[in-house]
């Protein structure tokens, strides 16, 4: 243990977008016309984990390391807003087929607005005279076109095929649209090009594998717009086969890479990837419980961190603590107040002083030990809410500190270290003093005028950190209120999440060192192309419109784009689209292509070209939706409407109104009957969205406001598998041997002799039977497996979940009932049809797993389709 703080030397004494409009009510989902996309900006990300457990038998069952090394996530207009996924779960034993396939249906999009982006204009296609070009298509095969979509998983669209009639492709209620995530790592690895690409001068249009090309000339006409563009000769070749031989033209994504640095008085140093430093910005005004807690999970954090990577320590209360790593091994600060903006003065004093304050761990990682272990209690007598914390001026100083000298006061250029940098704050309670603040009390008389004023100015703060391409991470925890509101702007703004924890134990660690390590680039533009049928109406994520000077112009460039915030693995693009007229082509072509700055400094332009066929059969186009993606997409159009808990309770209303309009538009009339039959080929589509109505984003689950803002901001910008799972939980039930089998997520798999694991995204619940439970050396190996699984689920997910473990009966278990669907009051023949493990059970045991579970007033799932005047479909 270091020794207590000692008296700083002489102090460096300076000087002493608010959410979007509401949206109305809404009614039956009218058809709309296509509008310019809006893009929405989402909110950041949710609480995390803390594995608990009730009354567990003390035996040796086995626990998980506190902070199990956790794998790195590289991680407008209207209403837009963008998403954060996990990858897929790796099970350390192999998993039983699911008696019922566990899957999510398709979704509906809404209108996006994007303001600045006029509508899409239609180019149209050049004339040739005949005979006078023959161009030799790449891909003649008709049998791509279905597997076009599976060839990345960058881009996921809500169905592999689309209508060609315009009324019936723009169905309101079952729309369409795709997730795109463009800044994830997959293997293989994309095929790589240092080169320029070739583009269409008249669209902006990259060449592709789609691309007509004239084999005698080389020329290649452009899909988007069908201009021909030469390729200075390149693509002359005698057969097809041989233009296989440009990646380009062989694979549907690829990227092109540009080393070095374009940007002025900037000079990449040669480990910018790992030197890039990481600031910690730590609450003084904890309690003793809580500051022990926080630091057991700081010298685990940086005990984590590569030996390489840069740190920088700030401690903040009513004055602003940085922290000298030049002293040895004792805990030495430099102290600013924290009531004002720190002096020009004062920032000079650090930058030019004799003083380190960034320093690789290798270097510095005994005092880093010393700093956090000198930390002490808040002393004063005061209640959390309202001790003085100045989280703004910390910031501030921070920011100055990884700006470094300015290239004017150096007179040259200034060797930095490039990449992410990232600022992350571990925060107790509101931020009351200083700039950006406000008073603890709501009561003030002055409050909602300096409630106005601190969110604009934690926005512009936020805005300021994204300019230097730092990343700002706020990651509060404990049972202090932290005015969630005035803090989500400071983090949204830089490209950074809000994260909510109950405590700083493990939960708050694993995130602590995910966060430092998930950017994977920075200065993103996304840029989306349509062919001249389809234009793109909403997209939800973290990022937005970009400005004009941003992007290359084209004469008759029609694209989207999008300035990214940062560009992370998790993250993801929520994109609605829609048809202007009815399709007359055989084919839809899609062209995404993002350019970002990596964590080595190099410019990468990554593209993907997507072709799908379109149809007239509309069981054709309905056996093509994928569930789980239009899922995704119809609950986040659907959230970015719910601001408020009243605005929750008119989303679940316009829930029932998707799925019944889904259902005459798509379904068939029963005879004799008012009732009109879900359509088959959507058959988890209603189950998935009854999920998403009464679970915690919509539903009454979560209690506080904090809370649910905290969660819809997670989710907006989530991944496309974390999106999912926060939608429709996963349940697995522990079999003999260690073997985990998939069921259907309703409260008929709570059976006394079993253990069941529910991932639910943000938490992982496991739950134990009592008559398993009491049997000693059984549910201690049960419960064992049960962890290690759940750690493998969520093993690169960021925001890391919560995990709770616990017995049938006890007061927690509610957490794990209340998320599954109460199945129990349906006949026995519903039951069996989407549970048939229960025709084993014998009547004794029916009755017994009727009486083992809390009752709640919540309709069944068939019971709401009822009345809805819905016949359920079949499962599959």
């Amino acid at each position: 243990m270091a020794s207590p703080l000692p008296p700083p030397r002489p102090a460096v004494y300076p000087i002493s977008v608010p959410p979007p409009a509401q949206p109305n009510t809404p009614s039956p989902i009218p058809e709309k016309r296509p509008n310019p996309p809006t893009l929405s900006t989402p909110l950041l990300p949710r609480f995390s984990p803390q594995i608990s457990q009730d009354q567990f038998p003390s035996t040796s069952t086995p626990s998980p390391n506190p902070l199990s090394p956790a794998n790195g996530v590289k991680t407008g207009s209207p209403t837009p807003q963008f998403s954060t996924p996990p990858a897929p779960p790796v099970f350390s034993s192999p998993l039983r087929p699911a008696a019922v396939p566990f899957r999510s249906s398709p979704a509906s999009p809404q209108p996006v607005a994007f303001s600045a982006i006029p509508p899409l204009p239609t180019s149209s296609s050049p004339n040739f005279p005949n005979g006078a070009m023959e161009f030799h298509p790449q891909n003649s095969n008709g049998a791509e076109e279905t597997s076009a979509v599976e060839e990345s998983s960058y881009v996921q669209f809500t169905a592999r095929k689309l209508l060609k009639r315009r009324k019936q492709s723009n169905v309101p209620s079952l729309g369409f649209g795709a997730l795109v995530s463009l800044g994830r790592e997959l293997s293989p690895v994309p095929q790589v090009l240092q080169r320029d690409p070739h583009r269409c001068q008249d669209c902006g249009g990259y060449a592709n594998k789609y691309c007509n090309i004239l084999l005698g000339s080389g020329d290649w006409q452009c899909v988007m717009c069908g201009k021909v563009n030469g390729s200075k000769g390149e693509y002359i070749a005698s057969t097809r086969e041989e233009l296989r031989n440009w990646p380009e033209l062989s694979s549907s994504l690829v990227d092109y890479i540009q080393p070095g640095n374009k940007r002025s008085g900037y000079f990449p140093v040669s480990d910018s990837r790992l030197s890039a430093p990481v600031f910690l910005l730590i609450d003084e005004c904890l309690d003793e419980a809580h500051l022990q807690h926080l630091q057991s999970s700081l010298h685990a954090f940086v005990d984590s961190l590569p030996q390489t990577t840069r740190i920088g320590i700030i401690s903040y209360g009513r004055t602003v603590s940085v922290y000298d790593f030049s002293e040895g091994s004792v805990a030495y600060a430099d102290v600013l107040p924290g009531d004002k903006s720190p002096s020009q003065e004062a920032l000079k004093s650090l930058i030019y002083g004799t003083g380190i304050y960034m320093s690789p761990i290798h270097a510095s990682l005994p005092v880093a030990h010393s700093i956090f272990s000198s930390f002490r209690p808040y002393k004063i007598n005061l209640p959390e809410v309202s001790r003085d914390r100045c989280l703004g001026t910390a910031v501030e100083v921070a920011l100055a500190l990884i700006q470094g000298p300015s290239a004017e006061m150096s007179r040259g250029v200034v060797k930095r270290a490039g990449g992410n940098c990232r600022i992350i704050a571990c925060a107790g309670g509101p931020n009351t003093y200083g700039p950006g603040s406000v008073p603890h009390s709501f009561s003030h008389p002055n409050y909602p005028y300096m409630e106005k004023t601190a969110l604009k100015w934690m926005e512009n703060l936020g805005r300021k950190a994204y300019q230097h391409d730092t990343v700002i991470d706020i990651l509060c925890a404990g049972t202090c209120p932290v005015r969630v509101p005035i803090l989500q702007p400071l983090a949204k703004a830089s490209g950074g999440v809000l994260v909510l924890h109950d405590d700083f134990g493990e939960a708050f660690g694993v995130n602590l060192q995910r966060a430092s390590i998930r950017a994977s680039g920075s200065r993103g533009l996304l840029e989306i192309r349509c062919t001249d049928d389809v234009v793109v109406t909403q997209i939800i994520g973290p990022g937005e419109e970009a400005h004009a000077d941003a992007q290359e112009t084209f004469k008759n460039d029609t694209s989207v784009s999008i300035q990214m915030l940062s560009v992370e693995e998790t993250q993801c693009f929520t994109l609605s689209m829609e048809t202007k007229e009815d399709i007359r082509s055989d084919f839809l072509f899609f062209q995404f292509a993002i350019r970002y700055l990596s964590i080595y400094q190099a410019d990468i332009l990554r593209v993907i070209t997507v072709r799908l066929p379109a149809v007239d059969s509309v069981s054709a186009y309905l056996d093509s939706v994928q569930d789980e993606v239009a899922t995704v997409l119809i609950a986040k159009r659907t959230l970015l409407q719910a601001k408020t808990s009243s605005d929750a309770i008119s989303m679940r209303g316009m829930i029932d109104e998707r799925v019944k309009d889904i259902s005459l538009n798509f379904g068939s009339p029963m005879a004799k009957t008012k009732l009109h039959r879900f359509p088959k080929e959507l058959s988890l589509l209603p189950e998935n969205l009854f999920h998403f109505r009464r679970g915690p984003l919509l539903g009454c689950i979560v209690g506080h406001e904090d809370e649910r803002s905290v969660l819809r901001n997670i989710f907006l910008n989530a991944s496309f598998e974390l999106s999912l799972r926060m939608v429709a939980p996963r349940c697995l039930m522990h079999r003999e041997g260690g073997t985990f089998e998939e069921l259907p997520a309703y409260d008929l798999a709570m059976q006394s002799d079993a253990a069941v694991v529910l991932d639910h995204g943000t938490d992982v619940f496991i739950w134990l039977g009592a008559e398993l439970a009491a049997q000693e050396g059984k549910s201690a190996s049960a419960l064992a497996a049960c962890r290690t699984l759940a750690e493998e689920l969520t093993e690169t997910r960021f925001p890391a979940p919560r995990i709770l473990a616990f017995k049938e009966g006890s007061s927690q278990a509610r957490y794990f009932v209340s998320r599954l669907i109460p199945a129990h009051k349906d006949p026995p023949y519903e039951q069996e049809a989407r549970f048939p493990q229960l025709r084993s059970l014998t009547a004794e045991q029916r009755t017994k797993l009727k009486s083992s579970f809390i009752h709640f007033d919540d309709p069944s799932y068939c019971e709401w389709m009822r009345s809805l005047k819905l016949v359920p479909p079949e499962p599959s």
